[in-house]
């Protein structure tokens, strides 16, 4: 009897087929030989285990990301792990993935993420006896310019100090791997062996049976229908079977992830005039000797619908993916080994070998690409859930010709299957993971453009995360809050339109995008210099990167070299370190913190002892580990009031960290985030005190106004908080004003100081100059890798102070037990190229370390830059060696710094003085 209702549904879905969009999708067959057990069958798809009114942690989705967070949750342990599902496993964009895995990522932190994902989904199989449909036979990269060998090259040195197995190959070693090849145009190809493909539901399957097996709870259908936070930082979820109360919630409703609302009859509108058919659920009975057939669709909701509920809008929009899958092709089916992945960059495809046939999808250029944005502006429209939308092939026939002038056997091959499905954006292409800033215990897993290869590490790290209460590794990148509300719908569409069209562009360092630009996020300087410089682009801020002059070759032109802003650059850091320079320094993030328990709060958060009133300082926030999680600027304003002050990339990444510990530890404090506010000037250089005195009353000597003191003062009768501090290491100011008086303070800034040979510089500049003082920068030399120890931070490190600080009693145990690595300053002997950070040391043929930031110093006229190395090769005169694209050159530790601060240079000048 099944067997020949399966036949019936069969012919079903064949007749079924002629409606548009039907013939691709999954069919989920139930079959019953009566009313009764159809019914008993409907309903085996309600929960049919015992409901939980309370949890630790909640995670809304059941693709693979969400239910990877419940495996490694439940399996290091932790008790009431619930997974919510409105539909069932896999119902996102998990389906219908093309399942590829690699090793290899651009950036340096998510590596890790796809190691850990790799190894988990090797030992799968074998732990939860759930195959999982994992192939390896590695995968290459293939060069085909000049430009793509040199950005091999450059990924090459960024991975040597990862576990990661990585090799450039030559052209004979790409055929080897993938003898379908037409060698016309290959140079080279970076090889990554462990990469493959694995079956996208298997793999959620297998996490979900691990998962179970470890303890957790897997309920599907559950809609969530609410979001309620309680005053104790818990949640209440309300679903159709009861409301849960737990410690934290983790949205992974990743590109359409869980949800399965009511099931609504498919039939009772026309098939082909849906846009977007969904999957159908057939039940086959048999009534009084009649067939009767109900087919039924799914609704569903998405990431931000989740974000919604308690007032997020999450920077996440559907992109249309297509991939193409071909018959058997002979050539395929003849080989011995399965073919190795390629990613033909400059055609922007990826190909594998899929059975005897093959597969590949492309990613089209930014004008030909298709976003779902309807669905953010107006909903996910009912009816939505297993989705496939029509498929184009004329939309991306560009890259089919190349794929068939790359890969010959192509040209004979029958497409038997195009699947065009969504995948999520966000506008920079990266997920967002952790906690969000501005409600308690809500974490993010959403926005995975590839889920499959991140889901086995990303769950890794937010189960560690949640644990530990500190993320395992630096992996600010993904940061949910490096958004905000900035991050309007128009900017949002632009760069996910940019970033999948650019999806495999060649990576330069000092990369710039510039679809979405300029957003509501511009200082009060930006329309006088926005013709004058080439800009940057920060946490949603325009900021000059370097200015232009006659006869300049202007604009961005990125490489791998030196390029048209080195000599620009050095014209700069001459004018800082001779004249006076103005930059735009708008984008720090900017906090004030009042109220009874203010001092208290920052004595709990900070490393360093609080400044007294006018007085500013250094300070580092850090992990309970002892790892930096902050670097900040604290200046008490006035008797419980400071103003902080910390970096643009991690504005709200740091006001989520301080409003945490406000809320565990009860503080009775005041918090603003003034960052859009208040605009800020820095005027650095030799002159700069001759300009400022110029306009103001207040004495600006040496004695009248003292290094890292603060004073509110008028300038040009403007008022202005100005704080005696430089990060160029030389005689300079910072000056915070109103964003409505920031252009009459630069105008006034900048007449006064014509006779001074005022002019502008850029963040680049900063950046060589603060290098040359042996300023350590966080999120280079400093980050949640690493500790202020062996950052050689200790200045600012005050273990003896009375205050328990955050992550004092681990740092005192790395103290007893001794540092196995510190950051050392070397010089490099160079041509053309300087280090940018990240680079491999080498030292006898072997990797002792790598690269954290670097630059040219244009005062020794050499190349410069921080790295960490063992104890053994610390000290100085050590000679060692750094990769820069591809190769070896040759670097000396030296006495840091390699030119002293002014502050420095000024006290030995008196000291000098005074012994004569």
């Amino acid at each position: 009897m099944a067997r020949i209702l399966n036949l019936i549904s069969a012919q079903l879905l064949r007749d079924l087929s002629s409606c548009r969009g039907i013939a691709r999708l999954p069919l989920r067959t139930i079959c019953c030989s009566s009313r009764k057990r159809a019914q008993e069958s409907d309903a085996s798809s309600a929960l049919r285990k015992r409901w939980k009114d309370t949890a630790e942690t909640i995670i809304i989705g059941g693709g693979c990301v969400g239910v990877s967070v419940a495996y490694h949750l439940a399996k290091a342990g932790m008790k009431d792990v619930v997974l919510l599902e409105k539909s069932e496993l896999t119902a996102g964009s998990t389906w219908h993935a093309a399942g590829l895995t690699t090793y290899y990522h651009p950036g340096i932190n998510l590596k890790k993420v796809h190691f850990d994902s790799i190894k988990l989904y090797e030992t799968l199989e074998a732990e939860t006896g759930q195959a999982v449909g994992f192939h390896q036979p590695g995968s290459v990269r293939i060069a085909s310019t000049p430009a793509r060998v040199d950005e091999m090259k450059y990924q090459m040195t960024r991975t040597h100090w990862h576990v990661t197995p990585q090799y450039l190959i030559e052209p004979e070693k790409v055929f080897e791997l993938f003898p379908l090849i037409n060698m016309d145009k290959v140079l080279a190809g970076l090889y990554t062996p462990g990469d493959g493909h694995i079956d996208p539901y298997s793999l959620t399957m297998a996490l979900a049976a691990g998962a179970r097996m470890y303890g957790a709870q897997i309920y599907n259908p559950a809609p969530v229908n609410g979001l309620t936070p309680t005053a104790d930082g818990k949640w209440d979820v309300q679903t159709p079977h009861g409301t849960i109360r737990a410690n934290r919630i983790v949205n992974a409703t990743v590109a359409g992830d869980s949800s399965r609302g009511p099931q609504v009859s498919v039939l009772q509108q026309p098939l082909a005039s849906l846009q977007i058919v969904t999957e159908l659920v057939v039940t086959v009975y048999l009534l009084e000797e009649k067939l009767f057939v109900n087919v039924l669709a799914i609704v569903r909701f998405w990431a931000r619908e989740v974000g919604k509920m308690i007032g997020f809008e999450h920077p996440t929009i559907p992109v249309h993916h297509q991939y193409v899958v071909t018959a058997t092709v002979p050539e395929v089916k003849a080989l011995k080994k399965e073919l190795a992945v390629i990613r033909d960059l400059e055609s922007s495809y990826y190909l594998r070998q899929e059975r005897d046939g093959l597969l590949f999808g492309p990613y089209e250029k930014m004008e030909k690409m298709v976003l779902q944005d309807s669905w953010v502006r107006d909903g996910v429209p009912p009816g939505f859930g297993k989705e496939l939308f029509e498929s184009d092939l004329d939309r991306i026939m560009e890259h089919v010709e190349m794929a068939m002038e790359m890969v010959p056997v192509l040209k004979k091959a029958d497409i038997i299957n195009i699947v065009s499905g969504p995948i999520t954006y966000t506008p920079d292409l990266l997920p967002m993971v952790g906690p969000h800033q501005g409600v308690r215990n809500y974490w993010n897993a959403i926005g995975f453009g590839y889920g499959v290869i991140h889901a086995g590490g990303i769950g890794k790290f937010l189960s560690d995360w949640i644990r530990n209460g500190e993320p395992p590794y630096d992996l600010i990148e993904c940061d949910p809050n490096r958004y905000g509300k900035w991050t309007d719908v128009p900017f949002m569409c632009a760069k996910a339109r940019e970033s999948y069209g650019f999806n495999n562009v060649v990576g330069y360092p000092k990369e710039e995008r510039f679809a979405g630009r300029p957003t509501c996020r511009i200082s009060g300087v930006y329309e006088l210099l926005k013709d004058k410089a080439s800009m940057g682009f920060h946490a949603g801020w325009e900021q000059p990167h370097w200015f232009y002059k006659p006869r300049d070759d202007t604009g961005y032109k990125p490489s791998f070299r030196r390029t048209n802003w080195f000599g620009p650059v050095g014209r700069e850091c001459k004018l800082v370190m001779e004249k006076v320079g103005v930059i735009d320094l708008t984008p720090f993030g900017k906090f004030i913190v009042k109220g009874k328990d203010s001092q208290k709060l920052l004595d709990r958060l900070f490393a360093n002892t609080m400044p007294k009133v006018g007085i500013t300082n250094i300070s580092h926030m850090l992990t309970p580990a002892g790892r930096v999680y902050a670097e900040v600027t604290i200046t008490q304003l006035s008797p419980g009031e400071f103003l902080l002050i910390t970096g643009s990339g991690s504005e709200l990444h740091d006001l989520r960290w301080i409003e945490t510990e406000v809320a565990e530890g009860g503080y009775d404090v005041d918090i603003s985030n003034v960052t859009e506010d208040i605009g800020v000037l820095g005027i650095a250089g030799p002159n700069s005190r001759k300009v400022l005195q110029k306009l103001t009353d207040e004495d600006m000597s040496d004695a009248g106004f003292k290094f890292l003191h603060c004073k509110s003062i008028k300038l040009a009768g403007v008022p202005v908080r100005a704080i005696r501090i430089s990060y160029t290491g030389e005689l300079g100011w910072e000056l915070y004003i109103d964003q409505n008086n920031m252009a009459a303070v630069y105008q006034a800034l900048m007449e006064a100081g014509k006779d001074e040979g005022i002019d502008n510089f850029g963040t680049y500049a900063m950046s060589s100059l603060r290098l040359e003082k042996g300023f350590r920068g966080w999120g280079a030399e400093m980050n949640c890798d690493t500790n202020p120890l062996e950052a050689g931070l200790d200045y600012f490190i005050k273990l003896n102070k009375s205050a328990d600080f955050i992550g004092k009693a681990a740092l005192q145990e790395i103290k007893a037990k001794g540092l196995k690595r510190k950051l050392s300053y070397i010089t490099l002997d160079t041509d053309d190229i300087d280090p940018e950070g990240n680079e491999t040391v080498w030292y006898n043929g072997k990797v002792v370390g790598n690269t954290t930031s670097g630059a040219y110093s244009y005062s020794s006229q050499q190349s410069l830059a921080f790295a960490y190395l063992p104890l053994e090769l610390c000290s100085v005169g050590q000679k060692v060696e750094v990769e820069l694209l591809g190769r070896k050159y040759p670097a000396m530790v030296i006495q840091e710094p390699l030119v002293l601060t002014e502050p420095t240079r000024t006290r030995l000048q008196k000291k000098a003085k005074s012994k004569a």
